[in-house]
């Protein structure tokens, strides 16, 4: 069943033909775990002509009032006030995706190692984003955290020194990966490069208040280096180099380590979830169709939340073998999969 404050919110914004419509879609997309357009056309249950089925489900989103501020963002608004107490320390990743000619920037948080889609858009161009768009995209989103604490994760792409000089007039801590050309300032006037530094397989390093530059320096800025022991066949290329302002390397590498659930959402959204890259939509049916599917993510993993508490999960699928390292499946794995499960159910009882 969809959570009852989605369904309370949604009737507030929409018309009641238009809370039936989506009352009807985001079953459907949890079921099909699908946003192709052409696919939920054929299943969609009006008994109207394909080409019709499509021409509404388009209409619906074209609707100006599906946006992320009015539809997304008081429901994500109830989720902080539900799970996370005030002044807690909350994890945002942001990470981008690029399939064909979309270039789609998202910014999520991070809630039982798993990312939540937060806020989502599209780039004007192929390729790395810039610095202007990564500020954009979070100053959209700050203001909801305004009552926690907040460290912000990014790869390489985001290693820039002056997105850590914004994040730092901002209040907002950071973990950024850096590559392995930056150089930083180990003693008076004595620059080196990252990959010059004496750190090998299994070892540590932690340098406070550093200069870092790649083209002009910026003072003030710690650098937690690891590099990561090989396990097994399984070989380690290279060393982490994070900028952040943690204090420490275990805080920094424990926070750096949790960046890789926006990766594990990108795979949920795409060929292991909702195959979004299928979709052919584009603009804001793209951006809209995202807020479906965001609905349709979260209400998984909300649901798999609360099994998890009644503790009830092995009866969904199967537990984690002693010789496995993760988890098998996710709290989104055992949400979606008790949807199947409960509807079998009712089919045989």
């Amino acid at each position: 069943m969809i959570p009852t404050f989605y369904l309370i919110h949604l009737q507030k914004q929409l018309s009641s033909a238009q809370f039936k419509l989506i009352e009807i879609l985001l079953p459907l997309i949890q079921s099909e775990k699908q946003v192709r357009l052409e696919r939920l056309s054929r299943v969609f249950p009006y008994p109207i002509t394909t080409e019709s089925r499509r021409r509404k489900l388009e209409n619906f989103l074209d609707l100006p009032h599906l946006t992320i501020s009015l539809i997304w963002f008081p429901l994500i608004t109830y989720w902080l006030i539900t799970y996370c107490r005030v002044g807690q320390t909350l994890s945002i990743a942001i990470d981008r995706s690029q399939w064909g000619q979309i270039n789609l920037f998202m910014v999520s948080p991070i809630w039982e190692r798993r990312a939540i889609p937060l806020y989502w858009s599209l780039l004007p161009k192929l390729g790395n984003s810039s610095f202007e768009s990564q500020t954009t995209n979070l100053q959209q989103v700050l203001p909801l955290f305004s009552e926690y604490k907040v460290i912000l994760l990014g790869d390489r792409e985001f290693c820039s020194v002056d997105l850590g000089n914004w994040l730092r007039e901002k209040g907002v801590s950071f973990c950024l990966r850096l590559k392995k050309n930056h150089c930083m300032e180990t003693e008076h006037l004595v620059w080196q490069r990252l990959d010059e530094l004496e750190i090998v397989p299994e070892t540590c390093l932690y340098f406070q208040g550093k200069k870092v530059r790649k083209i002009q320096p910026a003072t003030g800025f710690d650098v937690a280096c690891k590099w990561k022991k090989n396990y097994g066949g399984w070989k380690v290329d290279e060393a982490w180099f994070i900028l952040t302002d943690l204090g420490s390397l275990p805080a920094a590498i424990n926070a750096y380590k949790q960046r890789m659930g926006i990766e594990e959402l990108f795979r949920d959204c795409k060929i292991g979830g909702y195959d979004l890259e299928g979709t052919s939509l584009k603009r804001d049916r793209l951006i809209t169709m995202i807020l479906l599917m965001t609905l349709a993510y979260t209400w998984a993993i909300f649901q798999g939340t609360e099994l998890k508490k009644k503790q009830v999960q092995k009866y969904v699928s199967r537990r984690k073998e002693p010789k496995k390292r993760y988890r098998r499946r996710s709290t989104f794995g055992v949400g979606a999969r008790w949807r199947k499960v409960g509807q079998l159910s009712r089919t045989i009882f």
